[in-house]
Formats: structure tokens, C-alpha cells, sequence
């Protein structure tokens, strides 16, 4: 994984966070790294971001993120539950649905993560209304650069219309769902393409037993 230097904090405010970050990952990465992967982080969601009030929290969430798949690649084979690792053009809307719905369903079984190869701004705010009718709550959630750690982390890696944009890694497990797209669809087509990725995590589950 190449990471950009990061002697100079993008934004002095990322300095306690990547303090917290080091402390929370003692013994396993050095400071220098934690530092380094959170300025990378801030930088790749800047650059689709058309309003920046939030990105300091939420690049210490990506790196806390990206740093927890940097852990298992490094942990021994079979340490924890399987990961999936959705993937999509905007991670706006499919994947978004895609891992909500497996966290969901999954009860803690399956650890399930999405990203986009070219992040939207903010996610799809139909796709969030459309999971709350199922006790989903997407508020917390944000799109998500695709990064070599997460690819690397995932047990099974399902793309969802971003085409040959995702990284192959030899070892893992490639689906492709040929699911619509909801961004700008009514309420009516958003739940139709909710309740086709439902059933297909549902069987994905179905065939994932803990190791």
C-alpha cells in the first residue's frame, strides 16, 4: 500500500484524532502510520466533498476503518468472522444498501463494508428512507474511497455496476450482482431494488458459516 507523506497534518484538527487512533492501536501500528493513513484519509474525502464541516470526524472513522482491515489482513487466517466487502461506482446507494441490509440480517456473523471507486458526497437519502421502513438505520454511514486494505481484508469482494474499477486480489472470492441503480428513482423502484439485494444477501448469508 503506497500512502502519501504525511509530515504536515491536511488540517491541524486531525491532530487529536490521530492521536486517539494511536493510542487505540498501541503495539500494533505506529504513530507515524496512524498518522499517515488519517491524512491520506482526509485527503481522498475532500476531494468529492462539497461541504467540508464534517471530514475531520469522518476521516478519523475511515482510518479507524481502514486500520481495523489493515489488522485482520495482518491476524491469523480465520481469526474472526468473515468479511464481504461491497463495492460500487458512488457507494451512494447499492452498496450502502448492500452492507446495511447484511449487517442487519448477519447479527455480528459476517462483517460487512462498502466503498466506492468514485465516492459521491453523501449517500443516497431515498436508499436511507427506504431502509428505515426495515429497522435499518443508515445515518452514520458515509461514501467511501476504495482502498487496497479493505479489498485486501475481504473474504468475498461483490461489485455492483463499477466494472473492471475494482482491484483484483488473488485469494478472494469475486461476485458481480447486476442490480439497478436507485440514485434518483422513485420511492416505489428504491424499494424494488431494496428488497432484490435483501434476497440476495440473504442466500450470500445462507452459505457463509463461521469458521
Amino acid at each position: 500500500m503506497t500512502i502519501p507523506s504525511a509530515t504536515e497534518l491536511p488540517d491541524e484538527r486531525l491532530a487529536a484524532g490521530a492521536a486517539r487512533l494511536a493510542v487505540r492501536h498501541a503495539g500494533r501500528f505506529s504513530p507515524e502510520t496512524v498518522r499517515d493513513l488519517l491524512a491520506d484519509s482526509y485527503r481522498r474525502l475532500a476531494e468529492p466533498a462539497r461541504v467540508r464541516t464534517h471530514l475531520v470526524v469522518l476521516a478519523e472513522r475511515l482510518t479507524e476503518e481502514r486500520l481495523a482491515a489493515l489488522a485482520h489482513v495482518t491476524s491469523d487466517p480465520g481469526e474472526g468472522p468473515r468479511r464481504v466487502l461491497f463495492v460500487c461506482s458512488r457507494n451512494a446507494g447499492r452498496s450502502q444498501l448492500a452492507a446495511a441490509l447484511l449487517t442487519h440480517r448477519a447479527a455480528g456473523r459476517v462483517t460487512a463494508t462498502s466503498a466506492g471507486t468514485e465516492p459521491a458526497s453523501e449517500a443516497d437519502p431515498g436508499v436511507a428512507r427506504v431502509l428505515a421502513e426495515l429497522g435499518v438505520d443508515l445515518a452514520e454511514v458515509f461514501p467511501k474511497p476504495l482502498t487496497d486494505e479493505v479489498v485486501r481484508a475481504a473474504d468475498i469482494v461483490i461489485t455492483m455496476g463499477c466494472g473492471d474499477a475494482c482491484p483484483v486480489v488473488p485469494g478472494r472470492r469475486y461476485l458481480d450482482w447486476p442490480v439497478a441503480d436507485p440514485e434518483g428513482a422513485p420511492p416505489a423502484t428504491v424499494r424494488r431494488i431494496r428488497d432484490d439485494i435483501d434476497a440476495r444477501v440473504t442466500e450470500l448469508l445462507a452459505t457463509l458459516t463461521d469458521r
